[in-house]
């Protein structure tokens, strides 16, 4: 048994889960089976896991039946060494899991990489004229290309040289930039970082870097489709956001707002950066109980 209790509990995360085929792909499965409460969908960031999750499964479980996975590409999933990512793809993936499931209604709780395949799922309920999305919470993501502030390491792995980077890029690298965009007091200790890493590189995850960066082209490319379910969203939406993150922190809810989106919910956590599941869980649970109770649809 590992000495490093985080990377205890990554190792237990997987081994708790299942893997199913899911749009022909294998995907990692958690799903804590609760029929006579309602289901939440909790859908990770890049370059992470649904382990982001762990510290609120327990909390959460209390209230809803949740269904976690981990998206193409990451944690415990396959990862393909190809280009094609797409968010598109992710979304497919997300909605063949419920077939799989046969779960007809979900409420959303997503973050970072998964803002965007939360926008492309209720640009398809919009198109449908269906219910199946109930409503959905937010944290800390790129939701408008205009206000997504990637950081240089970011930039440089969608350009032609990003293969090259990603295969000198090593854990130091990773530790430095991951820690830089949690809030000055609530940084990752050497123990997470570990574990975090071992989840992205385990069966050959590191030389994906630089194909799964791929979605910051489809938010530029797909910017309308993804905005108008927002702004014309039929269901209650929230954002729970760090306000001291740098990629999408206190500038990407005052977009929010001007561009007149929905918005039924709002919590702004001032000392905290891009994880708040990881960096304050008590106050993330806190503020996505309210929100579910004052403003989720029956």
């Amino acid at each position: 048994m590992s000495t490093n209790r985080y990377l205890h509990s990554a190792q237990q995360w997987g081994r708790d889960g299942e893997q199913l085929i899911l749009a022909g792909e294998r995907i990692f499965v958690r799903h804590r089976r609760q029929p006579d409460k309602p289901v939440l969908l909790l859908l990770h960031g890049f370059p992470s896991s649904s382990w982001d999750w762990q510290p609120l499964w327990e909390p959460l479980g209390e209230h809803f039946e949740l269904l976690a996975l981990d998206l193409l590409g990451f944690g415990f999933s396959a990862k393909p060494n190809r280009r094609d990512y797409s968010i598109h793809r992710q979304a497919d993936i997300v909605e063949a899991l419920l077939a799989a499931k046969q779960i007809d209604h979900c409420q959303l709780l997503v973050h970072d990489y998964s803002v965007s395949v939360a926008q492309e799922l209720l640009a398809r309920q919009q198109q449908r004229g269906d219910s199946r999305y109930r409503s959905c919470c937010f944290l800390n993501g790129g939701l408008f290309p205009e206000t997504h502030r990637a950081l240089l390491t970011q930039r440089l792995l969608l350009s032609p040289l990003g293969g090259l980077l990603n295969s000198l890029a090593g854990y130091r690298q990773f530790a430095r930039n991951f820690s830089r965009v949690f809030g000055p007091a609530s940084q990752p200790s050497e123990e997470e970082l570990r574990a975090h890493w071992w989840l992205i590189t385990r069966d050959g995850g590191k030389h994906l870097f630089h194909n799964l960066i791929t979605y910051i082209n489809d938010r530029r490319q797909h910017r309308q489709r993804w905005l108008t379910p927002l702004q014309q969203s039929a269901i209650p939406l929230a954002l729970i956001n760090g306000s001291c993150d740098p990629v999408s922190g206190q500038h990407m809810v005052v977009r929010y707002q001007q561009l007149g989106c929905r918005l039924d919910y709002l919590a702004q956590l001032p000392m905290i950066g891009h994880y708040p599941q990881l960096e304050a869980s008590e106050a993330v649970l806190e503020h996505y109980l309210s929100f579910t109770v004052m403003n989720t649809t029956d």
